[in-house]
């Protein structure tokens, strides 16, 4: 079954198609949520956060674009994997002698740094595929170049220069921008 079939089955609430998906992305979900957490999750959040992704996607099956599912548990998994690295980090208890108080951070700072971020996320949403996929494995899910092409089934040499070329366009865009 495809993703458009399955997105389609699931916006109906079919629970085999739901299955199916559990049973077909739980590897490259929990991938995701490890890479992401860079080792700070136990093997009992990684589980919890792979567990949580396939409930919001239940929760929010009319919010699944037909032939886009597989990004959209791609991005339920990064957002929930962050959401949890971030309780578990308000869970643990800080020593204030360790933090230097009088560090120069700035709200200024901080807004440029966001706004950064969005021009780096829209530059990002106009790049054509599978140029887009490979940046967005290589940066966001941590993937290597050796991976990326086992997964995409592109020749090594050929992830590498095409993230080469496209981290190039993306600097252009940036200095274009104002920024960099």
């Amino acid at each position: 079954m495809n993703d458009s079939e399955l997105a389609r089955k699931l916006k109906k609430k079919e629970e085999k198609a739901f299955e199916t998906v559990i049973r077909q992305y739980t590897p490259l979900v929990a991938t995701i949520v490890r890479n992401v957490s860079k080792g700070l999750l136990s093997k009992e959040d990684i589980e919890e956060t792979v567990t949580d992704v396939f409930v919001t996607l239940w929760k929010n099956t009319d919010s699944i674009i037909e032939d886009k599912l597989k990004g959209y548990l791609c991005r339920i998994a990064r957002t929930r994997t962050l959401n949890r690295l971030s309780a578990v980090r308000n869970h643990e208890v800080l020593n204030i002698d360790d933090y230097d108080l009088e560090d120069d951070f700035s709200l200024s700072a901080e807004v440029e740094k966001n706004a950064a971020a969005a021009q780096l996320r829209e530059i990002i949403s106009e790049i054509e595929m599978p140029d887009r996929e490979i940046i967005i494995r290589y940066y966001y899910y941590a993937q290597n170049t050796t991976k990326i092409s086992e997964v995409m089934g592109l020749n090594l040499h050929t992830v590498k220069s095409k993230l080469q070329r496209t981290r190039s366009k993306i600097k252009s865009k940036l200095l274009e921008r104002g920024y960099v």
